[in-house]
């Protein structure tokens, strides 16, 4: 294996992840016309939690692990790395069997919660009451069961994608980016080709109740992460090591030392997953009593919406945050490198280009998709009364949460923490206060009641992006200026690309196609936009100074080598 520099390491990154963010969509379109709107819910929510307990069982260590192997690769103290490794090794696997355990036991309450059961604890409080209370309760009921059963699988894959998360982190810091990422599509194939089997087979074979079908899909996840650490444990063997006496400044480092460090840099990783999750899991616990008592949808619609919004939309958000992703896997070990450097003319570079690359690649395409919501709906998951209006919006969260992840990395890579926190609790206190007030406001005014939560999300994050950027400007002395003013550029193509595309559907309709025909008219709209937004930007020179034509150049070169 060869190590990548940060470019080249960001484009590998971020094409195996729009890759694996691709497969992950692309599965949806046989999964969901499998397990219908209901077993749609059981996935989404079990699944969610299981993001969430995952977060918690790696605690943000697999970013510390990568940030410790590069700095002290870095200065050369291979000993030390190794032990750095370990060490927080064996803390993540603990960390897993806790969360598997916790997660196997409160499963039921979990349930309970997601779907807002706790008016209606049993059939026997609503006799008399009127027959939408009395479906309620019983959908009530079912749903519980079902989401349990599904949770309890899904706990099985945590232990090893937390082994394969360590190994990814090891390999990362030492800059075998496309190892990393290999290993990334490698997990979605196996966990998608397990769930579209798996899930057909119950369903039309063995004809089980949709709570195993949901469950065998859900176990995709351990497959995958079963078969990935067979590659990369193969992989990380095969890493040319560095043998380096001990030096004199090692001999100091004690286990102590070392466990203060892995606390110093896990704690400020754990605060932003637990943050990035939360604005998340704030819309998953707020709209369905939002949409029940103050637009009386019944229980079935706002569920629906929720799932929409928390995770169908968010499944289809995640190819644009794609793009933030795989900048960060680059970004992480080399900013910390050039810091430990001391080279912060390389630091403010990185800072600005990777800032440049994720809003020129995000706008367009959040916009296109936004254009195309009716039909890029169609083709993912069939006709819907919410999901085109709800993804018209919801998209636009992609970017700035694409923006958020990368800011918060760079503040962890260069140790800003008081303000990293400031940032991160800021941006979430909006969230979290504002979520319901807005979708209120947003009811009474004559606007979907579910837009109202996702202003309120963008407005948080931008509340976060805003103090880091300020921050970054007083301790870097960094310029934004050309970064801002090719952000102009993005902005001006973007517009000229939605206005000829708007003139274009005056002739050909964005909407009234089924599923088929609507992936000709997503693949014509896509490749006019294409055309005009890069043509653009090429002749602004947006293009140029973006992405470069040496980058290009290199890794094209690079992918001729191998091929020879």
């Amino acid at each position: 294996m060869r190590k990548d520099n940060f470019l080249r390491g960001a484009f590998v990154a971020t094409l195996c992840i729009i890759m694996t963010k691709i497969l992950g969509v692309l599965y949806v379109i046989p999964f969901y016309a499998i397990i219908g709107a209901k077993g749609s819910i059981i996935y989404g929510a079990a699944y969610n939690i299981y993001a969430i307990f995952l977060n918690l069982s790696t605690i943000g260590l697999p970013l510390a692990i990568s940030k410790m192997v590069s700095e002290y690769h870095t200065l050369g103290y291979e000993h030390t790395k190794k032990r750095a490794y370990q060490l927080a090794g064996r803390i993540m696997i603990i960390c897993s069997i806790i969360t598997t355990i916790v997660l196997l036991i409160f499963a039921p309450i979990l349930a309970k919660y997601i779907i807002n059961f706790n008016d209606y604890s049993n059939v026997a409080n609503v006799i008399g009451a009127d027959l939408l209370g009395y479906m309620n309760v019983l959908e009530g009921m079912y749903l519980i069961r079902e989401i349990t059963f599904v949770i309890r699988v899904s706990a099985t894959a945590i232990l090893f994608v937390t082994l394969i998360s360590m190994i990814r982190g090891y390999l990362q810091g030492m800059q075998y980016i496309q190892a990393s990422s290999i290993s990334q599509v490698i997990e979605q194939f196996v966990r998608v080709l397990v769930i579209l089997i798996g899930s057909y087979y119950c369903m039309n074979v063995l004809k089980t109740s949709l709570g195993i079908v949901v469950g065998v899909a859900v176990f995709g996840a351990t497959v995958g992460a079963m078969v990935t650490l067979i590659y990369l444990r193969k992989k990380k063997k095969s890493i040319p090591e560095r043998v380096e006496n001990l030096q004199a400044e090692e001999k100091k480092i004690t286990t102590k030392y070392l466990l203060k460090k892995i606390i110093h840099y896990t704690i400020p990783l754990i605060v932003m997953e637990l943050i990035s999750t939360s604005f998340q899991l704030v819309d998953m616990f707020t709209v369905v009593p939002t949409l029940t008592k103050y637009a009386h949808y019944s229980l079935n619609d706002a569920s629906i919406i929720m799932n929409i919004v928390t995770t169908l939309g968010t499944k289809l958000n995640v190819i644009v945050m794609a793009i933030a992703s795989g900048m960060v896997v680059s970004l992480l070990p080399s900013l910390t490198s050039d810091y430990v450097k001391g080279n912060l003319e390389e630091v403010k570079q990185k800072i600005n280009k990777a800032l440049q690359i994720i809003l020129y690649i995000t706008i367009p395409m959040a916009t296109g998709l936004s254009l195309l919501a009716t039909p890029v709906w169609t083709i993912f998951y069939g006709e819907s009364v919410y999901g085109p209006k709800i993804f018209t919006l919801s998209i636009f969260v992609a970017v700035f949460g694409s923006i958020f992840t990368n800011l918060i990395v760079t503040m962890q890579s260069l140790n800003r923490y008081k303000s990293m926190y400031i940032a991160l609790f800021s941006g979430f206190l909006f969230n979290v206060m504002m979520n319901v007030p807005f979708m209120i406001i947003f009811h009474k005014i004559g606007l979907p009641i579910y837009y109202g939560n996702l202003v309120a999300t963008m407005i948080g994050y931008m509340i976060t992006i805003v103090i880091c950027l300020v921050d970054l400007k007083r301790y870097v002395k960094i310029s934004y200026r050309n970064t801002g003013k090719h952000f102009l550029y993005i902005v001006m193509a973007d517009i000229v690309m939605v206005g000829i595309l708007l003139f274009i559907s005056k002739v050909v309709p964005l909407e009234g196609y089924h599923r088929g025909m609507s992936i000709l008219i997503v693949g014509f709209y896509a490749i006019i936009g294409m055309i005009i937004y890069f043509g653009i930007t090429y002749k602004t020179k947006t293009l140029d100074t973006v992405i470069g034509k040496d980058t290009i150049n290199a890794i094209l070169r690079r992918q001729k080598e191998k091929e020879e």
